[in-house]
């Protein structure tokens, strides 16, 4: 299935995996990339070193293309870009800001910058800026999420725009992909589908509640602070909305958010961790390896679209 998006970054199938702090790190990005569609390390907050190990260790499982992911608001966003250009990364998805001031040295080097927008104006200012493509993510998705859903946001932005459309938020299987062509994406994004690869350094536990959940599972924090968060709710997220409807400001909020990714990631802690996921984790239902998720994606998309 070939499409613009494939073309640009040199990938088999129109599949990209999210880029999600802790879980997307070399072993998912690797696997992804390896089974045919383009995996992304998460940079996260992390020091630039660490992202450059992360990436080498990438390259040794695989030589097939790999991503970064850079959230622009992290300090070391300016350090994670020179790593990325001197390891000699050609894709980078951005999200949290604009990468206007990273954009002349990465076209100069060749990058292709794919920022993640919530929105028409923020995707047509991505295109004015040089961006290769634009990734319109609904709020149906897991972590920090826009206004729009993506039933809505990707036909306006795949209409405002020339350059191609990855569409993202909601989208776990075959299905999802066909739909996300029939309105107007040339290629998916995907992030809670990927939490339970084989692959996945996630914690059993927090797997486990991906596969169990259910449609309504899923819940927003942080609404009233500006940031808001879709993950599956738990004893922390119930206390956080408890807090927010007392008027809570955001350092008491913030302080029993403090380090809670980590904790579901990688302690498998349920009960008080940030277990990030999308409103489409009902559909979940197995751990797979990624290449496994991609051939079965595929082959149901292309059944579809066949019709």
């Amino acid at each position: 299935m070939k499409t613009r998006i494939t073309e640009l970054l040199g990938i088999k199938y129109p599949i990209i995996q999210g880029g999600m702090a802790w879980v997307a790190e070399h072993h998912l990005a690797a696997a992804v990339s390896e089974a045919g569609g383009l995996g992304l390390i998460a940079a996260a907050s992390a020091p630039a070193e660490v992202v450059r190990n992360e990436i080498r260790k990438a390259r040794e499982l695989t030589d097939k293309p790999i991503g970064v992911n850079i959230m622009l608001m992290n300090p070391n966003a300016p350090k994670v870009a020179e790593v990325v250009l001197e390891e000699g990364i050609k894709v980078v998805t951005t999200g949290a800001g604009n990468p206007a001031k990273f954009m002349k040295e990465f076209k100069e080097a060749g990058v292709k910058v794919i920022p993640v927008v919530a929105s028409v104006a923020m995707a047509k200012l991505m295109e004015r800026s040089g961006a290769d493509a634009v990734v319109a993510e609904g709020m149906e998705s897991g972590g920090h999420i826009g206004s729009q859903t993506t039933m809505c946001l990707v036909p306006q932005v795949a209409d405002a725009v020339q350059i191609p459309v990855i569409g993202a938020g909601g989208i776990g299987d075959g299905r999802g992909l066909a739909a996300a062509f029939m309105l107007g994406a040339e290629a998916v994004q995907m992030g809670t589908r990927f939490i339970v690869a084989k692959e996945s350094i996630v914690h059993e536990n927090y797997k486990e509640k991906v596969i169990k959940a259910r449609d309504i599972d899923s819940e927003i924090t942080g609404t009233s602070t500006g940031h808001p968060i879709r993950q599956i709710r738990n004893q922390m997220t119930r206390e956080y909305l408890r807090l927010e409807k007392e008027g809570a400001g955001l350092e008491e909020l913030e302080q029993l958010t403090l380090g809670a990714l980590r904790k579901a990631v990688m302690d498998g802690d349920t009960v008080n961790g940030t277990l990030m996921a999308g409103q489409i984790a009902g559909i979940v239902k197995k751990e797979q390896t990624c290449r496994e998720m991609l051939e079965e994606i595929m082959a149901e998309a292309e059944k579809l679209l066949g019709r």
